[in-house]
């Protein structure tokens, strides 16, 4: 083997390997074992087989999502549910479309902590929308309230409301279960960020915990972010459960809490097998230099590949279209069906409702109101059918006084 490796005894991690010229061959991977020898080999992460399989679950699961999300925007007749479905349905895309890009990537100076950054930040985007489609299931914050308002909080220690005991719902607890939610889609990409600009400096490694590392710091600012959002996901449902039963959420909270918690703690464990060296640690990998974490963050980007596939199908059925094209039968087509798509569409991407919401949470006048939900005001129109679709039969957000005298 031409060169020699010299090993960087100032690293505290010795994750990185220097390479004296002249340069390594392209095609060489260098892999140190579990006993700390440096052998030459390849990876099954990095060859055809490995990206060839990862490619055919992705391109499966983003026709299954994309015909999905096709059909909503065909069946528009609820934006204020299927704007938030069709944003959550997009986790698919995004996750698997990055995670196989990351894959395809691993060898060239550790690009998928740049395009896992892309990922993390919709994560947090996708549990706001949940929260708040469960919202529009129940008609809004007043209807919600008008029904538990003033009910005690039942002690549970599954769902952590043992420490509330003696407690009663008010208006607060909302406000809490929103800012909870809302905090996570600030702090993440915050995280993001401050990732990227790390790496950039060689201060930042998957499952490397040294302290004078970022990855410990961030993964402990992350965990009590995504905690606190999950925390709230869960006193909602415990306080609304018997309300949202005919809407199914059970099989809808754990596809989307399985595909975004859960593939979190994969990637920790798996950082930490690479790091106590049941997976092999690689300093080379096709001539390039990669860093500590490197193989483990793609077995996670691999792993993700194949999950994406069955997370498709579960979505499928969970946030299944058939409601709303029963419902667009009894609404006549005022749109031809391409514009009535891209004007779904634009609606959907609007982040327009989001700042508003989290303006409206995080205000200090919350507690004098509550928002009612923006449902649409079908009007008959001059044939005695029901005319909608369009702005004139809409409604703005109804913002109905109560007396708060409680906070959460």
């Amino acid at each position: 083997m031409n060169g020699s490796l010299d090993m960087d005894s100032s690293s505290e991690n010795n994750s990185i390997v220097h390479l004296s010229e002249p340069i390594l061959p392209e095609n060489i991977t260098i892999i140190r074992t579990r006993n700390g020898s440096l052998t030459e080999g390849q990876m099954f992460l990095n060859t055809i087989t490995a990206q060839a399989l990862s490619g055919i679950f992705v391109w499966s699961a983003l026709l299954i999502t994309c015909h999905q999300i096709y059909t909503h925007l065909r069946s528009y007749t609820v934006p204020n549910e299927q704007r938030y479905i069709i944003r959550i349905l997009f986790i698919v895309p995004v996750y698997a479309f990055d995670s196989w890009l990351s894959l395809l990537f691993i060898s060239n100076d550790q690009y998928y902590v740049y395009f896992d950054s892309i990922r993390d930040c919709y994560e947090a985007f996708v549990i706001y929308n949940f929260l708040s489609l469960s919202f529009e299931y129940l008609g809004g914050e007043s209807a919600i309230m008008s029904e538990i308002r003033g009910k005690p909080i039942q002690s549970s220690c599954l769902y952590g409301t043992c420490c509330l005991v003696g407690m009663s719902y008010s208006i607060g607890f909302l406000r809490f279960c929103k800012q909870a939610t809302l905090q996570f889609c600030a702090v993440k990409p915050i995280m993001a960020a401050i990732t990227i600009i790390l790496q950039a400096f060689g201060k930042y490694h998957d499952g490397d915990f040294n302290v004078n590392g970022g990855y410990l710091y961030i993964t402990i600012i992350y965990n009590f972010s995504a905690s606190l959002a999950l925390y709230a996901l869960f006193l909602f449902y415990f306080a609304t459960s018997d309300l949202l039963r005919p809407y199914e959420p059970v099989l809808k909270f754990l596809t989307i809490k399985s595909v975004i918690f859960l593939s979190f703690w994969q990637g920790m464990v798996l950082a930490i097998l690479e790091r106590c060296g049941v997976i092999p640690n690689a300093l080379v990998i096709e001539g390039h230099e990669v860093g500590a974490g490197t193989v483990a963050a793609g077995w996670q980007n691999f792993i993700i590949c194949i999950e994406m596939f069955f997370a498709a199908i579960a979505l499928r059925y969970a946030f299944t279209c058939t409601v709303y094209q029963e419902k667009k039968n009894d609404v006549p087509e005022n749109l031809p069906p391409m514009q009535s798509i891209s004007s779904g569409l634009k609606e959907t991407i609007n982040p327009g409702d989001i700042v508003q919401d989290a303006i409206h949470n995080f205000s200090p006048a919350y507690q004098q109101y509550t928002q009612q939900s923006t449902q649409e005001v079908t009007q008959p129109s001059t044939n005695g059918k029901v005319a909608t679709g369009n702005k004139s039969s809409r409604k703005s957000d109804k913002i109905m006084l109560i007396t708060s005298d409680d906070e959460f």
